[in-house]
């Protein structure tokens, strides 16, 4: 679709996938404070019943892995943000095997990089109009004059921060996370200026099934959170980004992670 002079371009809301943990929160946190329509794509049928019970104002449930990403982009106009992780710790070299290493990086690198391709040509172009007086109550809670790609990245994933080791290939499949957002930054850059741009977050350590295995020394000292506190703060990071702040990799609190 070919952006006209003059065009405006209503705001939607994508979280994939919107099942549970964090996804869940920042489903129901867009919904009870913006007006544009939220899309959610589901892995599971029991989020879908929550969301029907809450009588949320949109629903649009898929299941899309993979290669359903293009028909979900011939379908849909919205923002996405990747929110799918998968975790297998190794704590020493000998623990590596070829599956475990090739699903992390399959699930955190090739499906933020297949929803950059299939949904990239959504995102607003540089003369799309981002405001329009008539539908000016649909921005409430999002920024205004830019869309945002948020990919979720880690801070383990952060070469400079790395102080522990282990984790090898969840840290890499991280690091990973953190160039494509910053490589697809670029790219948006070009061809949508300062109507879109990419940038990779740290939701923190959040009291998920996820992180029930390996939080209880964050625990000890209180510093996990909960899903609705990391959606809160995750989506207020958002709101607040400039166009200098294009491309870099945030934790929850909106402070910048090195590389």
């Amino acid at each position: 679709m070919s952006a006209s002079k003059g065009f405006y371009s209503k705001p939607w809301c994508l979280v994939s996938p919107g099942s549970r943990g964090i996804g869940l929160a920042l489903v129901r946190h867009l919904l009870r404070t913006t007006r544009a329509p939220v899309v959610a794509t589901m892995r599971a049928t029991t989020s879908r019943l929550v969301l029907r019970e809450e009588k949320f104002r949109e629903e649009c449930l898929r299941n899309f892995d993979g290669e359903d990403f293009e028909d979900a982009g011939a379908r849909l106009h919205v923002i996405p943000t990747d929110v799918r992780r998968i975790l297998h710790v190794e704590k020493n070299i000998s623990q590596i095997t070829t599956t475990e290493a090739a699903e992390q990086f399959r699930i955190n690198v090739i499906g933020p990089l297949l929803q950059m391709k299939h949904f990239s040509s959504f995102l607003p172009r540089q003369s799309t109009r981002m405001t329009n007086s008539d539908d000016d109550h649909q921005l409430q809670g999002l920024p205004s004059e830019h869309s945002v790609f948020a990919v979720m990245s880690a801070r383990v994933g952060s070469t400079t921060d790395n102080r522990s080791g282990g984790w090898y290939s969840y840290r890499a499949s991280k690091a990973g996370v953190t160039s494509i957002a910053r490589t697809f930054d670029k790219e948006l850059q070009m061809t949508r200026g300062n109507k879109a741009m990419c940038v990779a977050l740290h939701p923190g350590t959040v009291k998920t099934d996820f992180s029930k295995e390996y939080r209880s020394q964050y625990e000890k000292r209180g510093a996990t959170i909960s899903p609705a506190e990391s959606a809160e703060a995750l989506v207020n990071v958002v709101n607040k980004l400039t166009k200098r702040e294009r491309g870099l990799f945030f934790d929850w609190l909106g402070n910048e992670v090195p590389p």
